[in-house]
């Protein structure tokens, strides 16, 4: 009987592999030919003549005397102030973390011990918030950031962006501290631990991985923003992300669409070592969370 479910499953062992591999390979393919194009020329990587001047190069070793060139990294990243988008980018995503993070572990913590009815209200009129389009949220925030002179500067930013990612905290973080169970705090308060050492003490390390997983979230949504920091930033002052809307929509101009991909391959890169360090924590978080004491 063994021996014939292991029959019977290697088949289907083959065919699971051959999808993942199948998967992977296609996830992967876009991000590798960016990286691999954006050490090209212009010419090679959007040949028009022949795709297989992508690979080989023959414009970028004439222009450059090598197959592969940094032009368009020195490009963005010098000539076009590439890295200043990069450490307001920096700037904005850690402080919207930490903000997001802190309220939310306090509040999600507050909302998941109350007894009371209008902790369901208050999470309820949350989810509303969060279901908005940003542009409907930011639009309100226009008229007075002109007239107080605030538009434009990094702060104003980090505010709206904490304001519309909190109530995703707050829903996510709470349904972590409810698969807690009260007694693990209560006894820690009966060995005299008043109740903010409780939290700090005993739930939070055991709530931990769903705090790395709520902060990921958070992470990637004020790193991808586009209409937020589009909106409410200046031109000195760009992200990431709107600085590379700049070089595309500037592609009449030779070489800018380059800049464009190095850009792009240097905003994508940290996401993969961000994932791949916390994978563990990730899974684990999200485990937690779909799992109730």
């Amino acid at each position: 009987m063994t021996n014939r479910a292991h029959r019977l499953s290697l088949p289907l062992t083959l065919v699971s592999a051959g999808f993942v591999l199948f998967w992977l390979i296609l996830a992967a393919f876009p991000f590798v030919w960016t990286v691999w194009g954006s050490f090209k020329v212009e010419a090679d990587f959007f040949s028009y003549s022949n795709w297989m001047n992508a690979l080989t190069g023959p414009k970028t070793e004439l222009q450059t005397g090598g197959q592969f060139t940094g032009a368009a990294y020195h490009g963005s990243w010098i000539e076009q102030g590439f890295w200043k988008s990069v450490v307001n980018t920096a700037i904005i995503t850690v402080s919207v973390v930490v903000i997001s993070l802190t309220l939310g572990t306090l509040g999600g913590y507050a909302l998941a011990r109350s007894g009371f009815r209008y902790a369901f209200w208050i999470l309820l009129v949350a989810l509303v918030f969060r279901a908005m389009p940003h542009v409907t949220l930011v639009s309100g925030y226009l008229l007075p950031f002109f007239q107080l002179n605030i538009w434009g500067f990094l702060p104003t930013t980090i505010i709206v962006l904490v304001a519309i990612n909190q109530p995703f905290t707050l829903w996510m973080l709470h349904s972590f501290f409810l698969s807690i169970p009260k007694d693990l705090d209560e006894s820690a308060m009966v060995d005299g631990c008043t109740r903010f050492q409780a939290f700090r003490l005993v739930v939070i390390p055991v709530m931990w991985p769903g705090v790395v997983t709520t902060g990921l979230f958070s992470f990637l949504l004020a790193y991808n923003d586009f209409t937020v920091t589009s909106m409410l930033l200046s031109q000195d002052n760009q992200t990431m992300v709107p600085k590379i809307a700049s070089f595309l929509g500037s592609t009449q101009a030779e070489g800018k669409v380059m800049y464009a991909v190095a850009a792009v391959v240097s905003a994508i890169a940290p996401l993969f070592v961000l994932v791949l360090f916390f994978q563990r924590q990730i899974v684990s978080g999200l485990t937690a969370g779909a799992v109730k004491g």
